[in-house]
């Protein structure tokens, strides 16, 4: 094996229920040595519930206790007269992801053996924690191999509990992050997936279709589906229900405009 033979293995766990991990996930979790766990707890004094349920899904799959590094969070801007324009975003991102990769790489340092992080859904697919760890190997002062394990992402998970389709016959799907929605409706996408939202702002979309999704995966979670104009308070009334039942919330939705060829096709 390349790079000494050391490894750090990003694993995707899928959007929180346990049942929904890989075998060769599991596999990979009781192959490393130590597991590099973000905490955000340090800066509110609560216990951060992301960690918890990371432990959580350990007990679950591991027969041994496991081995948690907890690296404090390096805190990220996110006042919206700092992060409204594109550039401005990027570069907030691009400093966040490089405070990270220094506390990633110290618990490198202080830890010995191959490493896991526990990646909700898919390390592939909105997620930083590659980027991250392939600077911290770039920065030359620890030496591993990367290897990615796939996981279950949202997206499907979405697509499952609301048994749908995300596409139409022969029609693209176009997956974008909340701050980026009206883009994609000016742009012509009329079959839009949302991701990483701050919050639901679906303006002038009250006549397509949204399926929606909260917590997915955890016994928190909350499902919406209906005319957006229709359903657009009970979303909104599911999300603080999740927020407030698990310190969190974290959703996905599929917006569709309806158009009379699609509705009426088989």
């Amino acid at each position: 094996m390349a790079d000494g033979g050391r490894r750090v293995r990003l694993i995707g766990v899928g959007p929180g229920d346990p049942d929904q991990v890989t075998f060769e996930a599991v596999r990979a979790m009781r192959e490393v040595a130590f597991f590099v766990v973000a905490d955000k707890s340090p800066r509110g004094g609560m216990p951060d519930p992301l960690v918890n349920a990371r432990e959580r899904l350990l007990d679950r799959h591991l027969d041994a206790s496991p081995v948690i590094v907890r690296v404090e969070d390096p805190e990220r801007e996110r006042r919206p007269d700092r992060t409204a324009a594109v550039d401005d975003y990027a570069a907030v991102v691009a400093s966040w992801h490089a405070a990270r990769a220094e506390a990633f790489e110290q618990a490198l340092l202080d830890n010995d053996g191959d490493a896991g992080f526990l990646v909700w859904g898919d390390p592939a697919f909105y997620d930083s924690t590659i980027r991250v760890v392939e600077q911290v190997r770039a920065r030359g002062n620890v030496a591993f191999e990367i290897e990615v394990v796939p996981g279950i992402s949202s997206l499907q998970l979405l697509a499952a509990r609301h048994a749908i389709v995300l596409h139409e016959v022969s029609e693209p799907l176009h997956v974008t992050t909340g701050r980026r929605l009206s883009e994609a409706v000016d742009a012509g996408q009329r079959n839009i997936v949302v991701m990483l939202n701050r919050e639901i702002d679906v303006t002038g979309l009250e006549d397509w279709h949204i399926w929606w999704g909260g917590n997915l995966g955890t016994p928190h979670e909350e499902l919406v589906s209906g005319r957006v104009g229709d359903v657009l308070d009970r979303i909104e009334q599911a999300r603080e229900r999740a927020r407030a039942a698990a310190g969190w919330v974290m959703d996905i939705y599929l917006v569709r405009q309806a158009t009379p060829s699609r509705e009426t096709q088989p």
